[in-house]
C-alpha cells in the first residue's frame, strides 16, 4: 500500500487517485456487448450456452421453482437461519419508515398539487454469486421491493457447480416469498432481464450490485431499462485520527478488500504513526484470511494518504466519493456536517462497516466509481416512482389563469393559451347565466 502526503499532492494527482479506471475496460466493454447482443437474439439459448462456458454447468432448466427452493432452504443450518432473519428484520423495519405519504400543497387560492406513489410493476434484481455468494444482497433488493409493492420481482444469480444455489440464497427465497430464482450470472443476467428471453419476464428496471461485467451491461441496456445505479467493484474510505484503533482500521480495510482483486481499500489520516500501525496489522491479519490472495491484490492497489487535520481529510474524502466512509475517531459528530459524497457512513470506532452490509437495517447496494456525487444507495424510494397530481377549482382557475395565458402567448404556444381561455370563458358564461336565472 502506498502512502501520500496530501500536502504534496497535485490537482491532478488527487483526481488520478480517486480514479477507479481499469486499463481492460475497453475489453470489458466489447465483451459485454458481445454477451448483451447474442442474449438479445437468441434468448434461452445463449443463456444456456453462457452457464456452460461461464459458470461450467450444463443445465437443464434456467430456474429453481418454489418447491426446489424450499427443499434447499430446508438444509440450512439453524444458526444461520436465525442470522438471516435478525438481519431481514432489522432490514424491514428500516425500509418500512422510508414509506412517507405526502401532504397536499394549495400553491394558491384554489390550485391544489400533490404527488402519491406507485410500485414500478416489473423489477429485477441480480444476486451476485462468483467468488462469493451474497444472501445479504438479497435481503436488501427483495426486501424495499416487497415493501414498495412490486408486482412481479425477477431474481437472477449464477448456478453453483451442481446446478442449483446455495441453501443461504434459498432460505431467503422462502422467507420473501420468491418462488422463482433464475440461474443466470454476468452480464448475461443484465441482458436477459432488460430485453426477456422464453423464460426471463422483461422489467422495468434493474437492481443489484456486481463486477465490471455486470456494471458495464447495466449501463449499456439503459437505452431499454432503468437501472439503480452504476455499481461496481466494492470501496472504502476510513478518515481516522489519533483516536482510532490501527487493528479495527486494518479489519475494516481488509473487509473491503476481500471482495475482490478490483476493491478499494483507502484509509486518510492525520497521523504517521495510525497509518503505520495499521499497515502493520493489515499485514497480520492478512494472513489469516481463507481470501488472502484476493486481499493482498486489492490492499497492493490501494493506498494511505497522510493529511494535516480531519478538515482535510474529508476535502480528499468528497472528491474521492467512496461508497463506504468510516469515521474512525472520537470526534466525528465535528466532521459530519463536511461530508457532501459518499454512499453510506459509518461512525466511531466500534461501527464497523460490516454490520451495514449485514444487518443493522440500512442498504448496502450503493453507488461506487465515485458516482456518490450524484446517486443514493438503494431505498424503498428506488422502487417507486412519484406521480403529480393538481386540481383546480373555479376560483383557482380564476387565479392562475392569466399567468398561464401570458406565458403560453409569450411561448407562441397558441393552443396552451386556449385551453385555458375557453375554460375561463366558460365560466364566464356560467356565472352569467346563473345571475339572469337569479
Amino acid at each position: 500500500m502506498k502512502i501520500y502526503n496530501y500536502k504534496d499532492l497535485s490537482k491532478s494527482k488527487i483526481e488520478e487517485l480517486c480514479s477507479r479506471q481499469i486499463e481492460d475496460d475497453k475489453l470489458v466493454e466489447s465483451r459485454v456487448t458481445d454477451i448483451v447482443k447474442s442474449v438479445k437474439t437468441d434468448g434461452d439459448k445463449a443463456l444456456f450456452d453462457f452457464a456452460k462456458t461461464f459458470d461450467k454447468v450444463e443445465l437443464e432448466k434456467l430456474f429453481l421453482d418454489g418447491e426446489e427452493l424450499k427443499a434447499i432452504a430446508a438444509t440450512i443450518p439453524d444458526e444461520a437461519k436465525k442470522a438471516i432473519d435478525t438481519a431481514y428484520e432489522n432490514i424491514k423495519n428500516f425500509h418500512l419508515s422510508q414509506l412517507k405519504k405526502e401532504d397536499k400543497v394549495e400553491t394558491m387560492p384554489g390550485v391544489v398539487c400533490w404527488r402519491e406513489s406507485r410500485a414500478i410493476e416489473k423489477v429485477g434484481l441480480y444476486i451476485p454469486g462468483g467468488t462469493a455468494v451474497l444472501p445479504s444482497t438479497f435481503l436488501m433488493l427483495a426486501t424495499p421491493a416487497l415493501i414498495a409493492g412490486c408486482k412481479e420481482i425477477v431474481v437472477c444469480s449464477p448456478p453453483q457447480s451442481d446446478g442449483k444455489t446455495n441453501c443461504y440464497l434459498a432460505y431467503c427465497a422462502v422467507l420473501l416469498g420468491i418462488e422463482k430464482l433464475f440461474l443466470i450470472g454476468g452480464a448475461q443476467a443484465v441482458a436477459a432481464m432488460a430485453f426477456g428471453t422464453e423464460s426471463v419476464p422483461q422489467v422495468y428496471k434493474i437492481f443489484g450490485p456486481g463486477n465490471r461485467y455486470v456494471t458495464t451491461a447495466k449501463t449499456m441496456v439503459q437505452n431499454k431499462v432503468a437501472i439503480d445505479m452504476p455499481a461496481g467493484p466494492s470501496e472504502v474510505l476510513v478518515i481516522a485520527d489519533e483516536t482510532a484503533n490501527p487493528s479495527f482500521i486494518a479489519a475494516d480495510l481488509l473487509a473491503q478488500a476481500e471482495h475482490g482483486t478490483d476493491s478499494q481499500a483507502i484509509l486518510v489520516s492525520t497521523s504517521n504513526q495510525i497509518i503505520a500501525e495499521t499497515l502493520k496489522e493489515i499485514e497480520s491479519q492478512i494472513n489469516i484470511l481463507p481470501r488472502k490472495e484476493i486481499a493482498a491484490k486489492a490492499i497492493a492497489n490501494s493506498y494511505a494518504v497522510l493529511t494535516k487535520n480531519l478538515d482535510e481529510a474529508m476535502l480528499f474524502s468528497n472528491e474521492y466519493a467512496p461508497e463506504h466512509l468510516i469515521l474512525a475517531t472520537e470526534n466525528f459528530e465535528s466532521i459530519i456536517p463536511l461530508i457532501v459524497n459518499a454512499g453510506s457512513v459509518f461512525l466511531g470506532n466500534l461501527t464497523p462497516e460490516s454490520v451495514g452490509d449485514y444487518a443493522s437495517g440500512t442498504n448496502h447496494t450503493l453507488p461506487t466509481s465515485g458516482f456518490a456525487k450524484a446517486y443514493s444507495g438503494v431505498s424503498t424510494d428506488a422502487f417507486l416512482k412519484k406521480i403529480t397530481f393538481q386540481h383546480l377549482s373555479q376560483e383557482g382557475l380564476n387565479n392562475i389563469g392569466k399567468t398561464v395565458e401570458i406565458l403560453a402567448a409569450a411561448e407562441g404556444l397558441e393552443a396552451h393559451r386556449n385551453a385555458v381561455s375557453i375554460r375561463l370563458g366558460v365560466g364566464s358564461e356560467d356565472r352569467s347565466l346563473q345571475s339572469e336565472n337569479k
